[in-house]
């Protein structure tokens, strides 16, 4: 399977489906009172800022315009499917829309049984609608284990081992040079999204060393503590406290990048209640992130020598 193959979702139809502009029908839920809940049969409505915050958290900065002259909301998504399907990142993209977390405000007051079931038949409703658009075409969109794939109807397909990008400090040094480049020309909030970007990636780096799948790719505080539990980073009473005071001020950079990158980053669009930040604060958040996944990356090594040579070096 080439990975063009999924240019074939770029069709309106489909992108109108993935959005959440297209719906088809309802469930219903009733609760043991006998009080009915009633559920869209679609995908999560996404506006145009949050396409845009989609478009910068898989590394393609968009800014949405409330003053006119935006893009409209199919363009800025084909323009993420087209930069996935360029880095070979489409099954991540799909990954993460039918991921059951990012229907936690159409799922709410459902039981728990419930939002198994019905993220369950939204989900198989979805990929039915958009293999009926495929089908007339000869393909259809299949997800095999977590890998999705765009192949041809009745083909047997192999599962590859994905693709695990390489960070080191060559890729972080890269990065960071990027941004500050981006400081220098006056671009802070692409700036704050290489910021976010140098600590997602390198968390979802190391968490995939172990063997695991990272929690929620846009989320870097979950990420984090993640990777807190694989490596077993929690505080440790026997250190110095001064190093669990340094560990516990490099949290707070993660928590205070998460913040900026939501109220101050590309990913959004300039509001009246929008702050300005200057080029010393952008600079400073840049090498903090640049800081914690140098410190990251070092924690994997030491655990990777450990684990080859089984003393601590």
């Amino acid at each position: 399977m080439e990975k063009n193959n999924f240019s074939l979702l770029r069709s309106k139809k489909i992108i109108a489906i993935l959005d959440g502009d297209k719906d088809f029908g309802e469930l219903t839920f009733e609760d043991k009172y006998g009080n009915e809940t009633r559920i869209k049969i679609a995908m999560p409505y996404l506006s145009g800022p949050a396409i845009c915050e989609l478009s910068s958290i898989f590394g393609l900065p968009a800014t949405y315009s409330w003053s006119g002259g935006a893009l409209s909301r199919w363009q800025y998504f084909d323009n993420i499917m087209a930069f996935c399907i360029k880095e070979n990142r489409m099954s991540d993209f799909l990954s993460y829309l039918f991921s059951k977390d990012k229907f936690v405000n159409v799922l709410r007051d459902l039981s728990v049984k419930d939002i198994q079931r019905a993220h369950k038949a939204i989900l198989q409703k979805v990929l039915e609608q958009i293999n009926s658009i495929l089908y007339f075409g000869g393909h259809e969109l299949r997800v095999i284990g977590k890998v999705y794939q765009v192949c041809n109807v009745g083909e047997v397909v192999a599962v590859a081992a994905p693709v695990v990008k390489i960070i080191d400090r060559a890729y972080i040094k890269d990065l960071a040079g990027r941004a500050n480049k981006d400081i220098d020309e006056g671009n802070f909030d692409s700036a704050i999204t290489k910021a976010r970007t140098i600590l997602e990636e390198t968390f979802c780096y190391v968490i995939e060393k172990k063997g695991e799948v990272p929690s929620d790719s846009g989320n870097i505080g979950k990420l984090y503590g993640q990777v807190k539990t694989l490596y077993n980073m929690h505080a440790n009473k026997n250190l110095d406290k001064r190093i669990n005071t340094l560990l516990s001020g490099l949290e707070k950079i993660i928590s205070a990048i998460a913040e900026m990158r939501n109220k101050e980053s590309d990913s959004h669009g300039v509001g009246s209640k929008r702050i300005g930040i200057a080029d010393y604060h952008t600079r400073l958040f840049v090498n903090s992130a640049i800081a914690m996944a140098d410190f990251i990356l070092s924690v994997y090594q030491n655990a990777d020598r450990e684990a080859k040579h089984g003393t601590n070096l």
